[in-house]
């Protein structure tokens, strides 16, 4: 009989059955500790003032990334493929279909082969499955670019972004997200959570966080400040960040129109970005629709990080090559 190869870092199984993620993967923010949260911050943020007064290291020299997406992207695809390029890396890019996981192949064989010839993975795909089948048989570092149910380089992003507003310790800070209970908001609960963040999301009934989520995080992290508010003004009064997100994601489409007349009253304008006080600004994960889910003068305005927060994607991802391959 044929020896059995077992690949570093090989997906396990609860004994309930349930998915358990390898070390070198980050397919969500649960799996991951908030000391190695605050430890990927700092090394994003060691990164980029490396990075901007012209240091360029280069440990990954013959190292080879893949990305397969499902779904279109700017900023995803070109901060790992920056990223992995400063760093001395070589960026491959291969829809789904060309990788042979539209019924081609059987995806245990495509992530085995993925990991014999590629040194890392990145995935951007619908559901959290596809992914977490990837980084179970690959034996290699996979990296979630987005499912429909999580973000986590989104919301690592984000948190970096508001370390380089109010400081390293963004314990006791609050954030208010405005918007559905999504895959960018989940996310980034879950890592205001970890780090002692408050986190208010802000929507109407029907698009607020769901019971086995909200189970989850609590049993994850025990006491963890997540609130919910149906009004705008109360959710952000006090708020240190406004974080919003478009009303309908990739995949949506079909309910647009019902999300355009549910969330009408939840633009973040300057009277909303007003009531959070003096000092709160202003994050968005891109693509923007001006106008629907906030107004120009708040996007393109003093207090907003959106362009901050865009770039930090790549030093975010530069950091996440060399924890995870370095």
């Amino acid at each position: 009989m044929p020896e059995t190869v077992s690949f570093p870092g090989s997906a396990e199984s609860a004994a309930d059955g349930s998915f358990i993620a390898p070390e070198n993967c980050l397919l969500t923010l649960f799996d991951w500790s908030a000391d190695r949260i605050a430890g990927l911050l700092d090394l994003a943020a060691k990164l980029k003032k490396a990075h901007r007064a012209g240091e360029c290291p280069r440990p990954l020299v013959g190292r080879t990334l893949v990305q397969i997406y499902d779904k279109p992207s700017l900023r995803t695809r070109l901060s790992f493929a920056a990223a992995m390029t400063q760093l001395g890396g070589n960026d491959l890019f291969l829809t789904s279909k060309e990788a042979g996981l539209e019924g081609r192949e059987d995806p245990s064989d495509v992530a085995q082969v993925i990991g014999r010839m590629a040194d890392a993975a990145v995935m951007r795909t619908f559901g959290q499955e596809r992914v977490e089948s990837l980084a179970a048989h690959a034996g290699v570092p996979v990296i979630n670019g987005l499912t429909d149910e999580f973000h986590p380089c989104q919301a690592l992003t984000d948190l970096l972004t508001l370390r380089e507003t109010f400081g390293e310790d963004l314990s006791g800070r609050r954030i208010a997200f405005v918007g559905d209970g999504n895959n960018v908001s989940r996310s980034l609960a879950i890592a205001c959570a970890k780090l002692g963040v408050r986190f208010s999301l802000c929507s109407p009934p029907g698009y607020e966080f769901d019971g086995e989520f909200l189970d989850r995080l609590e049993a994850d992290v025990p006491g963890a400040e997540v609130e919910h508010h149906a009004l705008p003004t109360a959710a952000v009064a006090g708020a240190d960040a406004i974080v919003t997100d478009v009303w309908a994601s990739m995949g949506q489409e079909a309910e647009k129109e019902e999300k355009l007349r549910a969330f009408a009253n939840y633009r973040v304008d300057a009277g909303l970005l007003k009531s959070a006080g003096p000092d709160a600004v202003f994050l968005h994960c891109l693509p923007a629709h001006r106008g629907e889910e906030v107004s120009a003068e708040v996007i393109d305005g003093p207090r907003s990080r959106v362009f901050d927060q865009a770039e930090n994607r790549m030093h975010l991802a530069r950091a996440l090559f060399v924890e995870l391959l370095t």
